[in-house]
């Protein structure tokens, strides 16, 4: 082993060292705050769902949110948006809480930013933007929502009350798998949160991660 090789995979273990800490802390640090934000807005501000006509809400927000009252979907946005900032700033049911603002980000996405009508994806594409205009502004909540899948699949780092429970009160953790319920699962995942933008592709990801992974897990309760 060359001398260079050999100091490029010390410093490579040693970044993966601290890394460990760092690099999830700092991605739910931003999150956090990011969500946080968002809710403190609501809680300190007026209802504006209040100023969406009734019918228009129907159209803009996905099935089933759409069914529920107005003033329903005001606090539980709000509610689930301070929750979960909080525990992603603990790291404490870390993947629970990035999964539920993952729902929220893409039903906001979907009511707000998503493009009401797109006929190709370079025409979809045009609302990867910051800046609302006439194809829509999905960049920022997609940042979001790629930010977020990390710690439903990694979970929350060293650097959280989830790893102190796990070192203190559960044990070791299995080992990590690939195997095709692993592939289940994440099309379940992120089947949850494209089914509500793209339709279509959504239901064919759930569809798979019933044909894969729910067979599994009963399987794996029943024992």
């Amino acid at each position: 082993m060359t001398s260079m090789r050999r100091l490029w995979l010390e410093l490579t273990a040693r970044l993966e060292g601290t890394g460990r800490y760092l690099s999830f802390f700092l991605l739910r640090l931003i999150l956090a705050w990011e969500f946080w934000e968002a809710g403190l807005a609501k809680f300190n501000g007026e209802n504006w769902f209040d100023s969406i006509p009734w019918a228009d809400w129907q159209m803009g927000f996905p099935f089933p949110v759409n069914l529920l009252p107005v003033e329903i979907n005001w606090y539980l946005s709000m509610g689930a948006e301070l929750l979960f900032s909080v525990l992603l700033l603990l790291g404490l049911g870390t993947r629970f809480a990035a999964f539920g603002l993952l729902i929220v980000d893409s039903i906001a996405m979907a009511a707000v930013h998503w493009p009401a009508q797109w006929s190709s994806l370079a025409e979809l594409w045009q609302g990867y933007v910051i800046s609302a205009g006439d194809y829509g502004n999905f960049k920022l909540p997609l940042l979001f929502a790629i930010m977020l899948l990390p710690l439903i699949f990694h979970g929350a780092g060293k650097l959280s009350l989830d790893h102190w429970i796990l070192q203190h009160w559960i044990g070791r953790k299995p080992h990590p798998r690939d195997d095709l319920p692993a592939w289940g699962l994440a099309a379940g995942i992120i089947g949850l949160f494209v089914v509500f933008l793209m339709p279509w592709v959504g239901a064919a990801l759930l569809l798979f991660a019933v044909l894969t992974f729910v067979p599994w897990l009963v399987k794996t309760v029943r024992r």
